[in-house]
Parts: structure tokens; sequence; C-alpha cells
């Protein structure tokens, strides 16, 4: 039986007076790569900054590992953290930091490593992102694509239990996004972790997803997998489906 190691109960949330979670429930499973769909405003990104902390609801819980996020002090988060890795819509690099200290930076703030082993863990980062031997470059030197694939290589160099993708495809050219598609189920396949994929690329939803969770008016209209949401009589999923929702 799966394993459920990610709940979202009840959660609130509001901005200025403006509702964006009116009551989000979400079970998510130990393994499984779960995509999050919706249009701008929907609340997508929201979930993800609450599920490492780095937001509070205004009302429910976030149970990860069986600890509430919603109620850790700043100490505990930080550990939390350390089993969390985040793609950033922009990938996020330093400019002024090579390739190697990139994705250097986590091991030497999380972890106890030798300079030897961390040169190791990045070699072999690179490596799983098919990017072997660019220690040396910078940000500026690589392509987006590039900068995308260095980022998932520092996401995922502390060997977390789960990773979050913020508009991982968004940006790049359709061979480049399927090949960030395709690493996303491959990193999945050889390292087990549980993926949540923030996105409105239907491309990369029916390519990556085990299951997908529709946001909409504040609330989670429909789970499944994307079958599911094709075959939806919800106004809001086909409307979304068929373009007529814009981001």
């Amino acid at each position: 039986m799966s394993k459920v190691i990610i709940e979202f109960k009840d959660v609130c949330k509001s901005f200025n007076g403006l509702l964006v979670h009116n009551g989000i429930n979400l079970s998510i499973v130990e393994g499984e790569i779960i995509s999050l769909l919706g249009g701008s405003g929907s609340g997508k990104s929201v979930l993800l900054k609450e599920l490492i902390g780095l937001m509070k609801p205004d009302k429910g819980d976030i149970v990860v590992f069986g600890k509430n996020v919603a109620q850790m002090k700043e100490d505990a988060l930080i550990k939390l953290r350390e089993h969390v890795g985040m793609l950033f819509q922009g990938s996020a690099l330093f400019d002024s930091l090579t390739v190697f200290e990139n994705i250097a930076y986590p091991l030497r703030e999380h972890l106890h490593l030798t300079e030897g082993e961390i040169w190791e863990r990045v070699a072999e980062k690179l490596r799983l992102v098919g990017l072997s031997g660019i220690e040396t470059k910078m940000p500026d030197e690589l392509s987006g694509g590039m900068k995308k694939r260095v980022g998932l290589a520092r996401a995922i160099a502390t060997e977390p239990d789960i990773i979050l993708y913020d508009e991982p495809t968004t940006g790049l050219d359709p061979m480049t996004a399927q090949r960030i598609n395709e690493l996303i189920i491959e990193l999945r396949r050889k390292l087990g972790i549980t993926t949540i994929v923030v996105t409105h690329d239907l491309h990369c939803v029916k390519t990556v997803s085990d299951r997908i969770a529709m946001l909409y008016e504040g609330k989670i209209v429909t789970v499944g997998a994307w079958e599911t949401l094709a075959a939806s009589n919800i106004k809001a999923v086909k409307d979304f489906i068929s373009g007529n929702i814009c981001d």
C-alpha cells in the first residue's frame, strides 16, 4: 500500500483580502509524480512555498513526514528543507559562481562532506542531468536549457526525498522542454524521489504525471490521471484543457 508523505488539510490562504486557497485538501504518496495544474493566480506556487515553510497558511495543516509544517519553528523548517530540493522557474543560479560552486552550495550549507566528496557529488549530479565536464563554466556561458539542468543538479545534490519543480519548461524550446520532462521521469526512476510539478504546460503534465491536481477558485476541483482530466465534465477543467483559460 502506498505511503502518504505529504498532506494538505483544509489549507486556506489570502493576500490583501484575495482568497487564493479556500480549503485545499490533497494527499501525495511516496515516489509519485503529481502535477499541480491551474491558471495564473490559482495558487500553485504558493502551495510549494507553504510546503517548505516559506509562507504560512492562514488556516489548515500541511503534514510532511508526519510533522505539521504550519506549526514548525525556523530550526525545524531548516531541517525539513534538507530533505526537499527545488528547481525554481528561473533556475536561480548565482551569476558570480561557477557551475561547480552553484551545485556545491547546498552541500556546504547542509552536509558535512570533504572537498573531495563534494567534487564527486557535483560530478555525479551533472552526469545524471547530462552535463558532465562543465564544472568551471559560468552561468552566462550556458543556454536556458543548460541552466535548468544545472539548477536541477543543484536541487538533487543533497539527495532529497522530495523535489519541487516550479514551471520547469517555461521559456524553453520544445526539444529542450521535452529533455527536461524526460529528466523528471528519469530522476524519479533512478532516485525514487517524490515529485511535485507546478505548471500550466499541458504537454509536460501529460508526459510526466502519475496524477494531476487541478486548482480553480481556491480549491482542487479534480485529482487523477490525465485520462481522468481529459474526460472530465467539470467546466473549469474542460475550459483549461481546451485553452479557454489562458496563462
